[in-house]
């Protein structure tokens, strides 16, 4: 199936009514998400990921992906009109976006970032339609030895997503890995780490485990960090670009959208680094480099872009080799392992309508997403009025409602509040959480893949050097790991 044929597909797919419905209210939802400040898409795909479970994996996913990309519109609104951005990508926006608002341009600096996210979002939908295919035919041929191999990569990879201490992101990984052991052994059936305790035989529940550690973690630092602040303006007006703004904005918007779909499927890239990498660009070959934070129109277009087009970029690795790229992805996978899908390789072969649907509803969404945007600004601006105090308690709620629905089983809820708080925890002494949630979904398949290769191997582990493939993967992650080595200490050494 090529890709035109399979996007008609995907597009025949997701026409019905009700994966409509689930794409625009993951597009309202995920917007309302990035408006208000504190909540973020990870918190919030965790907190609803149990709501998917009651639909088709194709609506559910329809919904998650435009709950990702509405975080990435909406969180612009909060980083313009009240500096402080909804959701860390938009951080940067706020050092422009909030100066045309102090000016009088409100108006202008929200429209260019929903529509020059918009451009974004739709060229790099038009990538990503073209080339996962192509990388997924060339995965298809992958057996335990490639599959361990892109495991390994995996978790490599997930060390370059840590900010601070790489030993402090070994410890979250062997912790995740710690976890993801608990239960019953899949190939001798036998206990492992349950300590007698029944409820533990199944393993650790992935959504307790997630909702804990990313939405009631998060509630805690809000409710410890409470922020005061002020629209700027409660009526916003003017909302279409001027010429003027479209001549300044048209190659921010473009380089941006190249720069964060790149970004995207780099791992540890993601919407974050791709809006800082944006506005250092703009700013270096501007003209007028002073402009930048004073209201310069360019510090909002290419940011925004650049985030929006990561979203598409990551969804590359995620789909075409079941590898995620950032922390949001990880939950996306984690969504579908839930579902009983497995991405990787054959997704797109033994789930074409699936991983077309997919595609075909971030289309839709994106589309959605522009109607949602500048007509609804007043209605947003009036939201960023309700005290967090009110809003919390209603997260909690919502979160062991939906935590409980899954299995029926008060342990998870339990389960869900301990990493509420180991998260908490982890987060104030500075480590990094993310590790540890993709070791937790990586560690199974990685193991079942390493002791299928055992198993079909006459020469026990020389097989992962005799495969080329494999030997490929292996040695990229080693070079990645040199790589990473290298470059902290020198880091350490001009610091000295």
């Amino acid at each position: 199936m090529d890709a035109l044929s399979g996007l008609s597909v995907g597009f025949g797919v997701i026409f019905t009514p009700v994966n409509l419905y689930y794409c625009f209210l993951g597009s309202l939802i995920g917007t309302l998400v990035g408006v208000l400040p504190g909540l973020g898409p990870l918190a919030a795909l965790a907190l609803l990921l149990p709501v998917t479970f009651t639909l088709s994996p194709i609506t559910g996913m329809a919904m998650l992906a435009a709950i990702f990309y509405g975080a990435m519109y909406g969180g612009s609104t909060t980083s313009i009109l009240v500096n402080i951005p909804g959701e860390a990508a938009s951080v940067i926006t706020c050092l422009d976006g909030h100066q045309m608002a102090r000016q009088g341009r409100a108006g202008a600096a929200l429209g260019m970032a929903a529509l020059g996210s918009f451009i974004a979002g739709t060229l790099s939908l038009v990538v990503l339609t073209f080339f996962a295919p192509v990388l997924a035919a060339i995965a298809i041929k992958f057996g335990p030895p490639e599959n361990f191999g892109l495991m390994v990569l995996g978790l490599v990879c997930t060390l370059f997503m840590i900010t601070g201490s790489k030993l402090k992101g070994l410890l979250m990984i062997a912790l995740g890995f710690l976890f993801a052991a608990v239960g019953i052994d899949v190939v001798n059936g036998t206990e492992r780490y349950t300590f007698g305790f029944t409820n533990l035989t199944a393993g650790v529940e992935l959504l307790s485990v997630v909702i804990g550690l990313f939405g009631i973690s998060e509630i805690f630092l809000n409710v410890e960090n409470i922020v005061r602040n002020s629209v700027v303006s409660d009526k916003v007006r003017k909302l279409w670009p001027t010429w003027q703004d479209w001549k300044a904005s048209f190659a921010p918007i473009l380089r941006g959208s190249g720069l964060g779909f790149v970004l995207g499927i780099v791992p540890g890239g993601g919407p974050i680094t791709a809006s800082f990498m944006s506005y250092a660009l703009e700013r270096r070959i501007a003209r007028n480099p002073e402009r930048f934070g004073k209201g310069a129109i360019e510090g909002v277009a290419g940011p925004e872009s650049a985030n929006n087009a990561a979203v598409a970029g990551s969804m590359i690795p995620l789909l075409s080799l079941g590898i995620p790229s950032n922390p949001i992805t990880a939950l996306l996978l984690g969504a579908l392992i839930i579902q009983g899908i497995q991405p990787g390789p054959l997704f797109i072969v033994q789930q074409p309508e699936l991983f077309w649907g997919v595609v075909a509803a971030m289309y839709v969404g994106n589309v959605m997403l522009l109607v949602l945007n500048l007509p609804l600004i007043g209605l947003w601006v009036q939201l960023l009025r309700i005290p967090y105090r009110f809003l919390f308690p209603l997260i909690v709620l919502l979160a062991m409602v939906g935590t409980y629905s899954a299995n029926k089983n008060v342990f998870d809820i339990w389960v869900m509040l301990g990493f509420g708080v180991l998260g908490y925890v982890l987060r104030k002494l500075e480590y990094d959480i993310a590790p540890f949630v993709l070791a937790f979904v990586l560690a199974p398949l990685l193991e079942q893949s390493m002791r299928q290769s055992m198993v079909m191997s006459p020469d026990g582990a020389m097989i992962f050097l005799q495969r080329p493939v494999t030997a490929a993967l292996v040695a990229v992650s080693v070079l990645m790991l040199a790589l990473m080595f290298y470059r902290q200490n020198r880091t350490k050494r001009g610091d000295l």
